[in-house]
């Protein structure tokens, strides 16, 4: 009830120094607020005229900037845009083309990468503890006691005792909360024996239990469920950490950050507020873009007909006209309307027989994941599937699409009926294949929405890959680009019942816009394993809840429906659990409180918990980028103010349930 976010400077002053300056347009302001509250912000890492370049392609040249502490950064733009490559030369894993980046002194960065490397490891616990710190190899002795040698209370006895004396017991309750938030529990078993996934959350893991000054995170969403994702936001929100982040996840962007840097053709655009807020001044930055290139694109057509018309010999007038042409050639060389992609591909005709499931059951290792099933899909049916990892999602879809047989019930499926299955996984490509031959070994010719025929480099036009990239080879695609293409050739058999499994993984939010777009006026049975909760809510109407233990439950209604329901029945049973405890309890010890001391106790909670309220309140006005620098001042003014207050009313809590305690 008390954990409370403690609104740093850190967290407002950079964004309303940058805010009014944009206003005063003079330094002197700068300076002036500066003085006024009298701080100093670190730039942890910053990138100097940043330049890097693959195959003799740029991803991105003279990029400046820099990440203060406190702001929880993320950075977005489409597949190939060079965010991944930016935390990258961020962490040091490689040099930049052109450029430097600089660090400040001492600084501990913590990296998590798309697809964590474990050279040095053998065991789980080889990776997670250090040899160098006392207190972690105490923990670690004693958790591998408790999990080889339960029985063996001697040495059990004398870790504890050495971990009473290292003050070690918060940290080990810290480091086993992680780990078992993460699904993390046999500290004894093989890296090498590890899913791709379990590897993921394994250095996930690492970095969290170390708590580094800065955060470097490569889609830290990718293979957590719901429940997981919902915990980390928690823990990063917590205290004054400082992130710098991928991720295509928009409720974890929306409630974890309060900046955005987008990357948009090689070049960044700050936007210092959450994603909602992103999205609003991106628009308006992009229908300013547009206005302008349109008046440049005029100006240049007219240009063009002045040079045309200049004799050979030019004045020193005629000379600076030219100058300027080339310049504003240059201006709307990269600019006006973005591509994006396209999805209308032709959907199969559906009989009435979709597909029925039956008494459905399957174990794997003595572990039930589903017991006795049934379900008959109708036209139209939009179905979620959630539930914890492990509790057996795949393996649904897995039956459905036929890749493994129920132990025992039957599956019947009609006879109109076009699977297309969108694996977690992804499918296999050859590195050496081109991008377009994967297209064409499926068909040269691809029937669209409207009954259209085009060609495999039309569609592949229409997925973002230009004709130099089509005869690209797979090796030189991003991991996005990869999926993008695996969600074409399952769209090109023209599916009538569509599986997605973890679909939003390592694709741009633009792409997945498109796919909204498209998902959300396709005619045919949809399915969707997605850890997106926002996916979820957009496109689903019914959940299938798998609770890990046989039993699949179905539920009318979106995830966040769901989700709202679960919290309410929690909140009865708690309620329900206090009364009845209340009514067997024994005759509670007298305490040494005073009448006076426990109305104080009981005001302090009801205080504390409404100053946290309005904190929060007032912290989201704040990220909404929405006031003038007066009601900003003002609004940190009332933060601090509280916080204070918070402070202070928390000490007394303390001393008066100690008191009562004693």
């Amino acid at each position: 009830m008390f954990k409370h976010t403690i609104f740093s400077p850190h967290n407002f002053y950079p964004y309303f120094c940058t805010k009014l300056i944009k206003i005063c347009h003079i330094a002197p302001a700068y300076r002036t607020i500066w003085q006024l509250f009298n701080i100093n912000v670190t730039t942890l890492i910053s990138a100097e005229n940043l330049g890097h370049s693959y195959h003799d392609h740029w991803l991105f040249k003279n990029l400046t900037l820099g990440i203060n502490q406190g702001r929880r950064t993320a950075l977005v733009g489409v597949n190939g845009a060079g965010k991944s490559t930016l935390l990258k030369l961020f962490a040091g894993k490689f040099l930049p083309t052109e450029g430097k980046v600089v660090q400040s002194r001492d600084l501990r960065a913590g990296y998590l990468e798309q697809d964590p490397s474990f050279d040095k490891s053998d065991t789980i616990s080889d990776y997670i503890f250090h040899s160098d710190n006392k207190q972690q190899q105490l923990i670690r002795k004693y958790e591998e006691l408790l999990e080889n040698d339960p029985d063996n209370t001697k040495a059990i006895d004398q870790v504890t005792e050495e971990l009473s004396n290292s003050n070690a017991w918060e940290y080990e309750y810290k480091i086993k909360t992680i780990l078992g938030r993460l699904d993390i529990h046999h500290l004894n078993q093989r890296i090498d024996t590890l899913s791709g996934g379990q590897k993921k959350r394994l250095a996930l893991a690492k970095l969290l239990i170390e708590e580094p000054d800065l955060y470097l995170l490569d889609e830290p969403t990718n293979h957590l469920d719901i429940e997981t994702i919902e915990w980390l936001e928690k823990l990063l929100t917590e205290g004054n950490k400082t992130i710098l982040m991928v991720t295509h996840d928009r409720y974890f962007l929306d409630n974890v950050c309060n900046q955005i840097i987008e990357i948009d053709n090689g070049k960044i655009f700050s936007y210092n507020g959450n994603y909602g807020y992103f999205l609003e001044k991106k628009a308006e930055r992009e229908a300013v873009s547009e206005a302008e290139f349109q008046k440049n694109s005029n100006l240049l057509r007219k240009e063009l007909e002045w040079m045309r018309r200049q004799p050979q010999a030019r004045g020193t007038k005629s000379k600076a006209r030219i100058d300027a042409y080339y310049d504003l050639e240059e201006k709307t060389k990269n600019a006006g309307p973005k591509a994006r992609v396209e999805l209308s591909v032709k959907t199969a005709r559906q009989g009435n027989k979709i597909l029925e499931l039956h008494h459905l059951q399957k174990a794997f290792n003595g572990h039930e994941l589903m017991h006795d099933f049934n379900y008959v899909f109708k036209k139209g049916d939009r179905i979620g599937v959630a539930g914890k990892n492990g509790s057996g999602k795949s393996t649904l879809l897995n039956l459905i699409t036929g890749q493994i047989e129920p132990d025992k019930g039957e599956i019947k499926k009609g006879e109109t009926t076009v699977m297309g299955y969108f694996h977690q996984g992804g499918m296999v490509f050859k590195e050496d294949e081109r991008v377009i031959d994967v297209v064409k070994n499926v068909a040269e010719f691809i029937t669209m929405a409207d009954g259209k025929t085009i060609s495999a480099s039309a569609l592949l036009t229409l997925f973002l890959f230009p004709p130099k990239r089509q005869y690209g080879f797979i090796a030189n695609l991003s991991g996005g680009e990869k999926k993008r293409l695996q969600l074409l050739q399952i769209l090109m058999k023209n599916p009538n019942f569509l599986i997605l499994d973890e679909p939003t993984n390592d694709l741009d939010i633009d792409t997945l816009n498109v796919l909204e777009e498209f998902l959300t006026n396709y005619t045919g049975v949809l399915m969707l394993v997605s850890h997106d909760r926002y996916l979820l809510d957009k496109l689903t109407d019914q959940l299938f809840i798998m609770e890990g233990n046989g039993k699949v439950n179905i539920f009318n209604g979106n995830y966040s429906s769901w989700r709202y329901e679960q919290e309410a029945l929690k909140q009865q049973i708690k309620a329900e659990g206090a009364v009845q405890k209340k009514e067997i309890s024994a005759p509670v010890k007298k305490s040494r409180l005073s009448f006076k001391e426990q109305k104080e106790l009981e005001t302090l909670e009801k205080d504390i918990a409404q100053a946290e309220l309005e904190i929060k309140s007032l912290t989201e006005k704040l990220n909404s980028g929405a006031a003038d620098h007066q009601q900003l001042a003002e609004t940190a003014r009332l933060i601090e103010n509280l916080t204070v207050d918070i402070d202070k009313k928390s000490l007394r809590w303390m001393e008066l349930t100690e008191l009562g305690e004693s």
